[in-house]
């Protein structure tokens, strides 16, 4: 069976702004750049499976980068992606009011 997966690319901003969540974990790494999940969690007010969720989603639009050491696991907002510059330079905006 041949399942076809989305190149990172090929996320539209649509998908990528679909949930409050998503949001609230974007705001957050954008403001830290890297934390575990257990502290994306606390400060993003979800329960554990929404945010593992979120973030496998946002990992495989290739907005987030997973790192593991071990049994921790360590997420990034990936800064290098162009997507990302103009989605930080819109919160900075949007923050400043």
């Amino acid at each position: 069976m041949l399942t076809l997966e989305k190149k990172p690319e090929m996320f539209n901003i649509e998908e990528i702004f679909a949930s409050k969540g998503r949001v609230k974990i974007i705001k957050i790494l954008v403001q830290e750049e890297e934390l575990n999940i257990s502290e994306i969690v606390d400060r993003a007010r979800l329960n554990h499976k929404s945010t593992l969720k979120h973030l496998k989603f946002l990992t495989k639009a290739g907005i987030v980068q997973e790192k593991i050491y071990g049994r921790i696991r360590i997420y990034r907002i990936k800064f290098e992606d162009y997507r990302v510059k103009a989605i930080k330079k819109m919160i900075d905006v949007w923050e400043t009011f």
